[in-house]
């Protein structure tokens, strides 16, 4: 379950940048190509979250959507299901343009 291993540095770096402050609300952007479970990311969460700053604060997830440029042809559009493929030629060479995103994307704190 990677989504362990991913709540484990959302709470590292969300209490690092809280600065003792208590953190209320962690808001991530996560790409449909990281095939994260968001309900185990939720719960992964909440247990590594347990006796730091970050304990008890909402995690919103951004779901980002794949989208890719042909190669070939050129084509930018939406990449919906494996195998990626373009919607233009149906040609599998294709530059990633979003969909790998992985981030903290802000943090509400409590003020000190």
């Amino acid at each position: 379950m990677h989504e362990l291993a991913i709540a484990e540095s959302v709470v590292r770096i969300a209490s690092r940048q809280a600065d003792g402050r208590r953190v209320t609300k962690v808001q991530m952007k996560v790409g449909y190509l990281r095939q994260v479970v968001p309900s185990a990311l939720t719960f992964g969460f909440g247990l590594v979250a347990e006796g730091t700053p970050v304990e008890g604060a909402e995690l919103q997830m951004e779901q980002v959507p794949a989208e890719g440029r042909c190669r070939g042809c050129g084509v930018e559009n939406k990449l919906g299901s494996l195998p990626l493929q373009c919607g233009g030629c149906g040609g599998f060479d294709l530059e990633i343009l979003k969909g790998e995103e992985l981030m903290v994307e802000s943090l509400e704190l409590e003020e000190a």
